[in-house]
């Protein structure tokens, strides 16, 4: 019975076949890429990477996911990415939940795979992306906060903000822009269209900022309410830092490949004060922090430089190369004599800033690191990792330790309280890690509203049969 139900299942899902009547080559970056940018990219790019298929940019799609070669030059019907997003194999790309993709798209994927799966040939244009809400199923938190005053911890899922104290976890409400609507104009109920990708509480405690496709929103800390919309960013804005002085907001993202992109804005009049161009990186700014005199700004990219520039002025100051992979997160020692940076190569480098140079390595993590933050002006930094540990690390060396770990989940980010008495971190799984700082204990784990942690199946205690007589 099971079996026919999966045929008729698959019967009624699967795209018909259709033969493109042409001989000219399909252009990757003119006509397969937008498919997938429209179709795909929520759940396989920027840090989100479902089955670890990256659809970033043509080599990382090649490079294939956890179930081998997405893509086999000359062999389209053999391809995974065919059979995926024709719903012949589990699981569905999309998702059943979301648009799938027309025959016509899919005769285009397969016969640009049949031409040889050619690379771009120039240079990539802006692709025009049809903004839509993420699918249900996009719960990983990639961005959290924590007030200064620790009574407050924000936590980005899907286009969703939601707000929970500090002490208890409870959850105190969800933050809503009524101007965000679906397709079919009606409210969503959630704080951005798109993904939530950073968030951030300012030093004073009077703002929340959250980052998400080509906007930035300031929230009132207090009450949850919008009070400014931020747009004009060319791509996601994947890294938020307020000054020490919470006037300076600064903004980092970009489109991946392209360019990256780094902006300081006003928090009270909510305007561009700095659009960083010259010598920004040349691709995706995945990290940036104020320096403690809030003089200078410290950024890292996926082009695995470590870069500062003036805040007054925006120049160009000082780049730190060493890194093999993305620079995930970058922060300033307390006094600003050095410098910390985090990379999906797995380690953590330790910069004299003064002399530009590597003062060591820390080899921090079994995988890619994915995001650092200095505790208040301290010289402790925290970092997370896809092997589902928060670790705390002394910038001089010494009182390193392991936040106890919860279930087996990939982490995303991390946040802490000026003191460190409060830390977040968040996971794939949709769950934010609340650690007592001192001890490094799990607190609690918050998780959406509505959604009851699942408890431990109790075993029943086995029966005793009755011996036989012999």
């Amino acid at each position: 019975m099971r079996g026919e139900e999966e045929k008729r299942h698959k019967k009624e899902q699967i795209i018909p076949e259709v033969k493109l009547d042409r001989k000219t080559p399909v252009s990757f970056e003119k006509e397969v890429e937008p498919i997938l940018v429209n179709k795909c990219a929520f759940c396989h790019s920027g840090q989100i990477k479902e089955g670890k298929f990256d659809l970033t940019s043509y080599d990382t799609m090649m490079r294939g996911g956890k179930r081998g070669p997405a893509v086999i030059p000359g062999k389209g019907a053999e391809s995974l990415l065919f059979k995926l997003s024709k719903k012949e194999i589990r699981p569905y790309m999309p998702p059943k939940s979301e648009e799938p993709v027309t025959a016509q798209e899919l005769a285009l994927i397969k016969l640009w795979i049949d031409q040889g799966a050619k690379p771009p040939t120039g240079s990539r244009e802006t692709i025009k992306v049809v903004l839509k809400a993420p699918p249900t199923i996009v719960t990983p938190v990639l961005g959290v906060a924590v007030s200064a005053d620790k009574s407050a911890v924000a936590a980005g899922r899907g286009n969703q903000i939601h707000v929970y104290d500090g002490a208890k976890g409870d959850h105190i409400r969800s933050l809503n822009d009524p101007a965000v609507v679906g397709a079919d104009k009606k409210p969503l109920n959630a704080a951005h269209l798109s993904l939530v990708e950073s968030l951030v509480y300012s030093p004073d405690g009077k703002w929340l900022a959250s980052g998400s496709y080509q906007e930035v929103k300031l929230w009132d800390a207090k009450t949850g309410e919008l009070r400014k919309t931020i747009t004009g960013f060319a791509e996601r804005v994947v890294t938020l830092a307020f000054s020490n002085n919470s006037k300076l907001l600064a903004c980092g993202g970009g489109a991946p490949t392209q360019e990256g992109e780094l902006k300081l804005i006003d928090a009270e009049s909510g305007k561009v004060v700095q659009d960083i161009k010259t010598n920004v990186h040349s691709d995706t700014v995945f990290g940036v922090a104020f320096s403690p005199d809030d003089k200078s700004i410290v950024s890292g990219g996926a082009d695995k430089f470590v870069k500062t520039f003036d805040v007054a002025s925006g120049k160009f100051l000082k780049s730190f190369e060493g890194h093999t992979h993305h620079v995930m997160g970058v922060g300033w020692s307390g006094d600003g004599k050095l410098l910390a940076s985090a990379g999906a190569d797995n380690v953590v480098k330790i910069w004299d800033y003064e002399k530009g140079e590597q003062v060591r390595t820390i080899n921090a993590a079994t995988k890619q690191l994915t995001s650092l933050v200095f505790v208040g002006k301290k010289n402790d930094f925290l970092t997370t990792s896809g092997d589902n540990q928060a670790r705390m690390w002394s910038i001089t060396g010494g009182n390193n330790r392991n936040f106890t770990s919860e279930g087996g989940d990939f982490l995303y980010c991390i946040a802490t309280s000026p003191d460190g008495a409060v830390v977040a971190a968040g996971a794939q799984d949709g769950g934010v890690r609340l650690f007592n700082g001192a001890t490094g204990a799990v607190i609690k784990t918050l998780l959406p509203p509505g959604v009851l942690k699942a408890e431990p199946k109790k075993e029943e205690p086995k029966k005793m049969e009755p011996k036989k007589k012999k």
